[in-house]
Formats: C-alpha cells, structure tokens, sequence
C-alpha cells in the first residue's frame, strides 16, 4: 500500500477497542489514512485543523460525549465533517446532531459498504469546507491589518459610498479618504475596486 493517502484522512473516535480496530481495517484496506484515538479528549488534543478530514465518531462514550466533541468543534469554527456511531436508543440524540451540523449517523451494527459510502461523501464535503475555512481565515488575517479607521473606510466603499460622502461620514477630508483607500488596496492586496470588494465579501480575486 502506498505510504501517500490516495483518499484522504479519516479520524475514528471511540471508546471501544474493537470497533476501532474494525473501522481502521476496512479503511486502510480501502486506501485512506486512518487515526484512532478512544477519547474524544485525546482526539481534541491531536487535532489539526489544517488538515482535510473527515471524522467518525461514537455518539456515546464514556468522559466526553460525540455531541460533547461536536460542540468543542462548532467553538473552534472547525470545518470538520462528522458521522456518528450510534447505539440502539442513541437516535434522537443523532438527529439532534445533525441539526447542529453532522453530516449523518449510521447504527451499529452497520454495513461496510453504507460506512465507506458515508466516508467518500464527507470526503467530498470537507474539501469544499476547508476551501471556504481558509479563504475566510486568509480574509480575516488581511483585514486584521487594517488600522480601525480604515476599517471605516472599507465598510462605506463595500455600501457603495463616494469618496466625498465618507469623507462627511466620519468627519474627515476627502485628500484623508484618499489615503486611507491607498493603504487599503496595499495592504489588502488589491489591484482595483472589484479585487477589493471581491476580498472584503469574501469572494476569491482574479488572478492577474
């Protein structure tokens, strides 16, 4: 087997040992990277959320529950597309976690090939979020250069304001608007006022 996933990388938590092992047999065997941790707590610890995964996840365990470890990623903004294991009686918990953003649930026993279709969607899903999760955390990092008057600037020239009418916005002349525009395109990056409202919604520039 190559040592480079061909698939992707999937995250198994769970407490119990042989289900573990289990999904870490029929993954690798059909050519993802898998990781097993059996806490949900030792899965938070090694998490890297650089990474384009997936996560599958026992709904039930003991320490920290999977709507548990759902939360700590909905707080850290995670892209993280997650299935949860559930047990008999485990439903109206799944379903709740799926209101909050799971991609699905699957029963125990489940079938193996119901398990790796749901791993190849969440696959599919995670490399859209993650795309969006960087673009929106490299927006972020170049607005986070922004003094808090330039800030202003920007907010008015994305409304469609005129240099003229921010500059009686905030009390400042229009030879001041001008500048702040200046430094604005610099330190965003950006050619023109397309470029610049394309980075300020969030949208990807034209490549020149």
């Amino acid at each position: 087997m190559s040592l480079i996933p061909k698939k992707g990388n999937v995250y198994v938590v769970d407490d119990d040992e042989a289900v573990r092992d289990s999904l870490q047999w029929l993954l690798e065997g059909k050519d993802y990277r898998v990781r097993c941790f059996e806490s949900a707590e030792a899965f938070l610890s090694r998490y890297d959320a650089r990474e384009v995964a997936c996560l599958i996840a026992d709904i039930r365990m003991g320490g920290m529950t999977g709507m548990e470890l759902q939360e700590k990623l909905i707080e850290r903004q995670s892209p993280l597309p997650i299935v949860f294991i559930t047990g008999h009686g485990d439903v109206p918990m799944a379903v709740e976690s799926m209101k909050k953003g799971a991609l699905d649930f699957i029963q125990k026993p489940f079938k193996e090939d119901q398990l790796v279709v749901l791993v190849e969607r969440m696959l599919e899903t995670a490399k859209d979020a993650f795309a969006t999760h960087q673009q929106a955390a490299s927006r972020d990092a170049l607005l986070s250069k922004l003094t808090g008057r330039e800030a202003q600037v920007l907010e008015r020239i994305v409304a469609g304001r005129l240099n003229k009418q921010i500059a009686d916005d905030l009390g400042i002349s229009i030879k001041t608007v001008e500048a702040h525009r200046a430094n604005i395109m610099e330190k965003l990056g950006a050619n023109t006022v397309a470029d610049l409202l394309k980075i300020a919604l969030g949208q990807t520039p034209a490549k020149a």
